[in-house]
């Protein structure tokens, strides 16, 4: 777990406002006895987790792609290929949906913008260097050229929400 407290603290405001602006059927499926708390989420959330990710073309139109998702410090960090056209997507209309899900056990759920973190022009993000450091351990060194190849996003979530139908199982096996 990467988090400080105020990284869980404002995740858990997070949270708990997202459930409480559901719709009444959403908050039928979840609910606080099938949901995580931040820090609950924060250990089940380790390492690399696939999120499907929605962004949209210039005509409107919706687009969903795999990308390797990184939860850290409360948020979602992931990256693509600078040339891909969810890169051009994200430079254009950086508002995304991104799912995590594990069959019937995990979902998570997040609406929010990206910001690069690593622009090809400018300053990269402040902790960019923490970051790639992780990214560097996580996948190698040489995995990629880190400056030129890949642009990583962090997407800055206004709304999240959390499907956990046994939290006991699945925070023990977090553990274990």
């Amino acid at each position: 777990m990467r988090e400080t407290p105020e990284d869980l603290k404002e995740l858990q405001a997070l949270l708990d406002a997202s459930l409480s602006r559901s719709t009444p059927h959403l908050r039928s499926i979840i609910n606080t006895e099938r949901t995580l708390s931040a820090r609950q989420l924060t250990q089940v959330l380790t390492g690399m987790c696939t999120l499907a990710l929605s962004t949209v073309t210039a005509k409107g139109e919706p687009r969903i792609s795999g990308v390797d998702g990184h939860f850290l410090h409360g948020k979602w960090h992931f990256g693509t290929a600078r040339g891909a056209a969810k890169a051009r997507h994200l430079a254009a209309r950086p508002a995304v949906s991104a799912a995590h899900m594990r069959g019937e056990q995990l979902g998570v759920f997040t609406h929010g913008t990206v910001e690069v973190l690593n622009p090809r022009r400018g300053e990269p993000a402040a902790d960019w260097p923490d970051l790639l450091a992780y990214l560097k351990d996580f996948y190698g060194d040489d995995f990629f050229d880190w400056d030129n190849d890949v642009v990583y996003y962090r997407l800055q979530p206004h709304w999240m929400t959390v499907y956990a139908p046994d939290v006991d199982k699945l925070t023990a096996a977090s553990r274990s």
